[in-house]
């Protein structure tokens, strides 16, 4: 139970570092203030500029200096009818950012349901391995507790057992870094009905039921040892 207690709480300590350290940035207003063609019209919302560019053979995907593109500026300002022009027109609904981060990811953290479902349905890929974290868009989701989103990736075929660069995956940042609450008791939950190993553990050893209980979760732990978890 040590171990598990001091474990936690280096996660708590860890995790607000790295999270604010590597977290995705959206364009301000000083980078909206250099950009020209399409990313200025997207980023102004011109969907009537955006229309002629596209026309004119522009290109789809240019990138400002941190490597966005048009269609993740869309995502970022959740524009569903820029995106849909740029993605009908042939953006690349797999590029990645300076900080490696796609239109998916940018989606499933900003909790945007719509534009996470266009990109799948568009041909997006939820199976990329995405951030500085060398996470998923999955994974992301859950350590947010965006329960639509992470059911959203899971029958978009995203990778239920990826394991990050913090030896985590979806199912454990659902506990590590969720708050035991009823969206991230619902992440887990759909995580261990699509079939997510419950008994990955992490890169300490340490097991998705073990996490739960050490940290009080009660419910997370009655899901785990139903679905036939082991200390």
């Amino acid at each position: 139970m040590r171990r598990i207690i001091g474990f936690l709480l280096c996660v708590c300590l860890m995790g607000g570092l790295a999270q604010s350290a590597h977290a995705q940035t959206a364009p301000d207003d000083s980078e909206i203030a250099t950009y020209r063609g399409l990313l200025a019209a997207v980023a102004g919302g011109k969907l009537g500029d955006v229309k002629r560019l596209i026309a004119s053979g522009t290109d789809l995907n240019a990138i400002d200096g941190h490597g966005r593109t048009p269609l993740m500026v869309a995502g970022y300002r959740r524009d569903l009818a820029a995106a849909r022009l740029l993605i009908k027109a042939g953006a690349d609904l797999n590029r990645l950012d300076v900080q490696r981060y796609d239109l998916i990811t940018i989606a499933a953290v900003a909790n945007h349901m719509e534009m996470v479902k266009l990109a799948i349905a568009s041909g997006g890929n939820p199976r990329l391995m995405t951030s500085p974290y060398d996470g998923t868009a999955l994974i992301a989701a859950a350590h947010l507790g965006h329960v639509a989103v992470v059911q959203a990736l899971i029958d978009g075929g995203a990778p239920l057992d990826h394991v990050n660069n913090l030896n985590w995956t979806a199912l454990i940042e659902s506990i590590v870094l969720g708050d035991g609450g009823q969206r991230h008791v619902a992440c887990l939950r759909a995580l261990v009905k699509a079939g997510a190993n419950v008994n990955l553990a992490d890169g300490s050893g340490v097991t998705p039921l073990e996490l739960a209980r050490g940290a009080g979760y009660t419910e997370m732990v009655r899901i785990l040892e139903a679905a036939g978890a082991r200390q």
